[in-house]
């Protein structure tokens, strides 16, 4: 009985071989020039590989951002109907709004979702989605537009949809779902300026990079009507109401003429306002005081405090939705929609 010839290794294709499109370790192994259960050993058992074809699979592996698929025993065309969804802090009501509305709606479509929380670390980003990507998720979404290039080489590797939540991206190629915090913070200086205010000043923490876009609008704005925007106090740190209290003390030390403050959130906002009412100083009167994002506690204190209105229920039901549009093969007229803010002009301005 004649045997068969042996198979030869697999040659690279430039392409993935699987019906999802996604990169497999058979890829790999074309790319590395070895075999796909060579590939599989050095995997799980580096050392039983040697050295030099360890290290042509590593490259291999960094150039077509492969990753190990947990659900592999599965078919290869199978859907998992699980999304990946990567927020900044599951603390912050900004985003348990935003995930309320992911939640209506992909389980109306029958979807699950995993939450991911990253601290607002860009590296902690990237390592869970490269871990939730073990689970063949069929898409995600993401906060904000500014992934690491390792992140977006994965996904458009493996050909998984994403859709960025909070901001509007530049690129036709990417689908996002927010509004311009840039104009926010620009109309938070133009009110200000309206009210006759001469020495605004910004109060931020987290400084991520929403954060600083809300930043840049709001100097533009000063700086459109002549006023002096370098007046701020910046920390990284995370912020929490009493942060707020301690920036306006800082503001007041080196800015003893300040007047009026736009903090980067509506916790600031309520500990500057402890702050004024400490100190005995009147808002808005002596000390204008404005927030972000409008958390429902701002129009109930005393007095009610002026900020931007942020749509963050629908942020998260439209990105959600166009997710499961693309994930349905359906035609997405539109990959960038702006929802767009509010400014609530109350008696703190």
């Amino acid at each position: 009985m004649l045997k068969k010839p042996a198979s030869p290794l697999p040659q690279r294709t430039g392409k993935a071989s699987r019906a999802t499109g996604r990169v497999t370790i058979t890829d790999v192994a074309g790319e590395a020039g070895v075999s796909a259960m060579t590939v599989s050993r050095a995997l799980k058992t580096p050392d039983l590989v040697q050295k030099e074809a360890r290290a042509r699979i590593d490259a291999a592996i960094r150039k077509l951002g492969y990753v190990p698929n947990q659900a592999a025993s599965t078919l290869a065309s199978a859907k998992s109907n699980v999304i990946g969804v990567i927020v900044p802090s599951l603390t912050n009501m900004v985003f348990i709004d935003t995930l309320t509305g992911i939640r209506d709606c992909l389980g109306a479509a029958g979807y699950q979702f995993l939450i991911g929380e990253t601290g607002y670390s860009p590296d902690r980003e990237s390592q869970l989605i490269s871990t939730y990507m073990r689970h063949a998720p069929d898409g995600f979404l993401l906060t904000g537009i500014e992934q690491q290039e390792e992140v977006r080489l994965q996904l458009a590797a493996n050909h998984i949809p994403a859709v960025r939540m909070f901001d509007l991206s530049p690129s036709s190629h990417d689908m996002t779902v927010g509004f311009s915090q840039t104009k926010a913070g620009y109309a938070i200086a133009r009110h200000m300026v309206a009210r006759g205010y001469k020495r605004p000043g910004f109060l931020a923490a987290q400084l991520d990079p929403r954060v600083m876009k809300r930043r840049e609008g709001f100097r533009k704005g000063l700086m459109e009507a002549g006023l002096n925007p370098d007046v701020e106090v910046l920390l990284p740190s995370p912020t929490n109401v009493a942060m707020g209290a301690s920036l306006l003390s800082s503001m007041l030390e080196q800015y003893p003429d300040c007047d009026a403050v736009f903090c980067c959130n509506d916790d600031l906002a309520l500990g500057a306002l402890f702050e004024c009412q400490r100190r005995g100083l009147k808002v808005p009167q002596q000390m204008a005081i404005a927030g972000f994002n409008d958390l429902p506690w701002a129009a109930c204190a005393t007095p009610a405090i002026t900020a931007i209105v942020t749509p963050r229920y629908q942020v998260g039901y439209q990105a959600a939705q166009m997710l499961v549009q693309t994930l349905k093969g359906e035609e997405v007229s539109k990959t960038r929609i702006d929802l767009g803010f509010e400014l609530a002009v109350r008696e703190s301005t």
